[in-house]
């Protein structure tokens, strides 16, 4: 099949973020974080505003339960029946730092990590990585970037792969049994490319899919960290990513229109795009709670 790339729907995101693809009912979810509005689509890309919660928003997530979880500043919280309930609240605050990106890892729990802007030089990040378990309790596991981007655990070697979008790098963690990290290596730098890293997703075959969010593109890193295939697309800032489709070899791509510090004008920037023959399948994404 040859590479083709289509809109899904009419859709123009602000901050088009966390693309999860359903596999139950083959639907497509995704968040407009500076909206604080939630989405699914169909296979017609009809879309429905499924919850709307005030921003800062960074991630959100499924629920086993069919409700959802969402990392807001410094909470994260559950969404029920058009109500909000508080699950878990991290201990530092700061007028330049909120929960970023975030997913469900294999496990059922949720891992989510914090950006802390507008820092002064030399001024280190606050914040860190955190992990919800399915029970509700909320663990510092890993150090602060300055921009935590597309937490993942990689199906081929079982490490937790994390971007800091600041520096422009991606690294890999040893899981402990805890749900702690360890061994950090440098995985992949993408500064060379032109653009930070932003979100993040595997194929069945380990490589490592992120978006170019300087640079129009998105790329995929095979397991030694070189780069194997580049899509360039045709919008200023993909954001995120995900495998979905009913053979899960669709790739879901979402993109920004203005952030507050990415803008862009084009037809298609803030809209999500459908990339098909890129040649990899993707995996079921896990429920939170299970």
């Amino acid at each position: 099949m040859s590479l083709s790339i289509a809109r899904c729907g009419d859709l123009k995101l602000d901050l088009g973020e966390c693309p999860v693809w359903e596999e139950a009912n083959q639907k497509l979810w995704l968040m407009d974080c500076r909206q604080g509005r939630i989405y699914s689509m169909d296979r017609d890309w009809n879309a429905s505003l499924e919850a709307k919660i005030e921003p800062p928003t960074g991630s959100f997530a499924l629920c086993a339960d069919g409700s959802l979880i969402v990392s807001r500043k410094e909470t994260i919280v559950r969404l029920r029946e058009g109500k909000e309930e508080i699950l878990a609240q991290i201990e530092e605050s700061h007028p330049n730092m909120r929960l970023n990106d975030g997913a469900v890892m294999p496990d059922g729990s949720f891992v989510v990590g914090t950006m802390h802007v507008f820092r002064e030089l030399g001024e280190e990040p606050l914040g860190g990585l955190y992990r919800l378990s399915a029970d509700g309790r909320l663990t510092r596991i890993g150090r602060a970037f300055g921009v935590t981007n597309g937490p993942k655990v990689s199906p081929l070697d079982g490490r937790f792969y994390v971007c800091d979008s600041t520096p422009r790098q991606i690294y890999s963690y040893a899981i402990n049994e805890d749900g702690s990290l360890s061994d950090e290596k440098l995985f992949a730098s993408t500064d060379s490319l032109g653009s930070a890293p932003d979100g993040c997703c595997f194929d069945s075959e380990g490589g490592l899919w992120t978006a170019l969010v300087h640079a129009a593109a998105i790329i995929r890193f095979a397991p030694d960290g070189s780069v194997s295939q580049r899509i360039d697309l045709p919008l200023a800032h993909p954001a995120s990513l995900c495998f979905g489709g009913p053979a899960l070899d669709e790739l879901y791509v979402t993109s920004i229109s203005d952030s507050g510090r990415l803008k862009a004008e084009g037809p298609m920037d803030g809209a999500v795009l459908r990339i098909t023959g890129a040649g990899y399948r993707g995996l079921p994404t896990p429920y939170f709670g299970r």
